[in-house]
């Protein structure tokens, strides 16, 4: 029993961070400078906000760990892959951002902790809640072959938004500088884009592998 109390509050704890983080930076993202960022509208920029794999992983984070502090016990298949999809997802972000786009800004005030909140306390509470807390035995090759499927819809999305939108400058605008078309090529950008897909097959397989050993892990102890 205390170690579901514990669970259920590092999951309404993550929850509650996690979405103060999304509603502080959409509150920045709105109120900004109309001189500053890539959209002078308001509409163009929440429509962005939206469009970052950052902030749907987010969003996944906060839904999940919320039910999650509500009711530990989820068996259905859309959990499930809701949850995989949040975990995974989040740590992508986590590792993408730090290794590849950290360095690309300076933010200070608000905005650089909202952005701490959101590419790194996120992963990381997010993370070690699922391999501290679980739930366990909720993964097989199937949730994995489902969960795969919104990060690689999210792809296709972000080539085809970066497509048909332009910034105030009128530039082609893509959610993220690795997969810039107009900037690399569609060669080069697909080329990086199926590089981050293999990162989401591989966390999503070794989370399985991990949930297999933790819940034998667990078993041993509990009987």
């Amino acid at each position: 029993m205390e170690r579901q109390r514990a669970a259920r509050i590092w999951f309404g704890v993550t929850s509650a961070a996690v979405t103060f983080g999304l509603v502080l930076q959409l509150i920045l993202v709105i109120t900004a400078d109309s001189g500053k960022g890539s959209f002078e509208a308001t509409p163009p920029r929440i429509l962005n906000y939206f469009s970052f794999f950052t902030v749907q992983s987010n969003i996944a984070v906060a839904i999940t760990t919320g039910m999650l502090a509500r009711r530990l016990s989820r068996p259905s298949t859309v959990f499930r892959v809701l949850r995989l999809d949040a975990v995974i997802c989040i740590a992508v972000t986590g590792v993408v951002f730090h290794l590849a786009l950290a360095s690309l800004q300076e933010l200070t005030g608000w905005d650089a902790v909202a952005d701490g909140i959101l590419h790194t306390m996120s992963p990381i509470v997010c993370v070690l809640g699922w391999l501290i807390f679980g739930p366990r035995a909720q993964l097989d090759r199937r949730i994995v072959r489902l969960a795969v499927v919104a990060p690689l819809c999210w792809l296709v999305y972000a080539l085809l938004y970066g497509a048909v939108t332009k910034d105030r400058d009128g530039h082609h605008y893509y959610a993220y500088p690795f997969m810039n078309v107009e900037v690399h090529g569609y060669l080069v950008a697909l080329l990086r884009c199926a590089i981050v897909a293999g990162l989401f097959l591989g966390l999503a397989f070794g989370a399985l592998f991990l949930d297999q050993r933790l819940s034998r892990r667990l078993k041993s102890v509990t009987t």
